[in-house]
């Protein structure tokens, strides 16, 4: 039934996104950024002008931000975090403290996730292709010339393609605000601090340390905080896009069904 075609479907391209995000989480470990930026070119060849602007922007000021100049910044944050005492293990655990999570492991992951929800819109256009290949191989007689348009077509966003961009939206909203808000309450702020203090155990007392280049690094995470901001409001902006085109196609079908009807209506009453 069709019903059990859409579910074996479903399941397919849930396998399929599990493996994508997979790819993702190698590429990001591996800073194999252009491999990442191919499949994100090809699965948003189907959004808006305002997607691709998210994308130049995601690439741009926050990708290679974070390979050319974020990496070597952050290289050297616990080889020169130094803490005033000789005590073994004492600097290891402060530094375990203040930074339980790198900055740039951080930026990454947010990345990856950020990424994924991308795939949401590339897998419907992959299961819209296969299908409407299934049904060229039955109906036309041209198979080649019908598989070409149908690899080079950009779908209209409405239906379920609607849908499913809007949700991947909704999701990219999410994880942006929801790993900025993790960076600010892990850090207290978006501030590197020039000193801190730690009493933890085996530190014999409360002892002062110090963080390398924090002045760099606020400056750092302050651009990366706003180039993420920004982002967040192409999403809302590209949301409302949706929204608004949405209810524009709804009230000229609206109008054109009524336009119709009274047509209809019309030659009712003359032939009456």
């Amino acid at each position: 039934s069709s019903h059990e075609c859409w579910l074996r479907a479903s399941l397919l391209l849930l396998f399929i996104s599990f493996l994508f995000f997979l790819f993702l989480c190698q590429t990001c470990l591996l800073m194999s950024w252009p491999a990442l930026y191919t499949q994100l070119v090809g699965a948003n060849r189907h959004s808006t002008s305002l997607g691709k602007i998210w994308l130049s922007v995601l690439f741009i000021f926050r990708v290679m931000v974070l390979v050319v100049a974020a990496e070597s910044v952050w290289g050297d944050e616990q080889s020169d975090f130094t803490c005033n005492t000789l005590q073994p293990g004492c600097e290891n655990v402060c530094y375990d403290q203040f930074f339980p999570v790198s900055h740039i492991r951080l930026w990454c992951l947010q990345l990856v996730f950020v990424s994924t929800p991308t795939l949401l819109v590339a897998m419907y256009v992959a299961y819209r292709n296969h299908k409407d290949k299934k049904r060229s191989f039955l109906s036309s007689k041209d198979q080649d010339a019908e598989m070409e348009t149908l690899k080079k077509r950009r779908l209209p966003i409405a239906g379920a393609l609607w849908w499913t961009y809007a949700f991947s939206l909704v999701f990219r909203l999410l994880f942006e605000g929801g790993f900025m808000y993790a960076l600010y309450v892990v850090y207290d702020g978006f501030q590197m601090p020039r000193l801190v203090q730690c009493d933890q155990w085996p530190c014999p007392n409360l002892v002062d340390c110090f963080i390398s280049r924090p002045t760099e690094k606020t400056i750092f995470t302050v651009f990366m905080a706003t180039a993420s901001s920004i982002c967040m409001v192409l999403n809302m902006a590209e949301l409302a896009y949706l929204i608004a085109k949405a209810s524009e196609r709804k009230t000229s079908s609206k109008a054109s069904r009524e336009r119709m009807q009274n047509k209809t209506n019309q030659k009712l009453l003359v032939s009456n």
